[in-house]
């Protein structure tokens, strides 16, 4: 399969000190399946950050993925468990990961969902309510998190 990276850079090697903090999934590199999406992130980065929208493919094994190569968290839907573990990393400030995770899949948590987290974290709405109001946002959008120097590995850019 092949997975994208959006950016303002060319990315021939990844480096994962250079990734930031406290998303969704961790400290990591992040990457879709769905090329749209990817470069909607280049066009943000660009207009947020300055620079040109940038795409970056990679060629990804997936049977790896369903194989005992890595450690592999897998979401398929919004949840409380996929709410917890985004709660989870978002509030960890250490430049340790929260997780032991090789590679997490699961819904990017845009910032739609960013606002509902707020209202989650400062007590306004329950974790049902939470995970209600995600329901009927719609369009579901999926991430790729690669969080370890092996999972690194297995992309090769195209």
């Amino acid at each position: 399969m092949i997975l994208y990276h959006g950016s303002t850079l060319n990315i021939n090697k990844i480096d994962l000190s250079q990734s930031r903090p406290n998303k969704d999934f961790g400290k990591g590199f992040y990457l879709s399946a769905n090329q749209e999406q990817a470069w909607r992130m280049a066009e943000f980065k660009a207009r947020t950050e300055g620079g040109e929208p940038t795409m970056n493919s990679f060629l990804f094994d997936e049977n790896i993925l369903s194989s005992n190569t890595l450690k592999i968290l897998t979401f398929e839907d919004y949840s409380e468990e996929w709410a917890e573990f985004v709660f989870l990393n978002r509030k960890n400030k250490t430049s340790e990961q929260a997780h032991d995770y090789d590679i997490v899949y699961g819904p990017i948590a845009n910032d739609r969902v960013g606002l509902q987290i707020t209202k989650y974290e400062t007590g306004i709405i329950t974790i049902e309510k939470f995970l209600e109001n995600l329901k009927y946002m719609g369009g579901t959008t999926y991430q790729y998190f690669f969080g370890t120097k092996l999972a690194i590995s297995k992309l090769h850019k195209i």
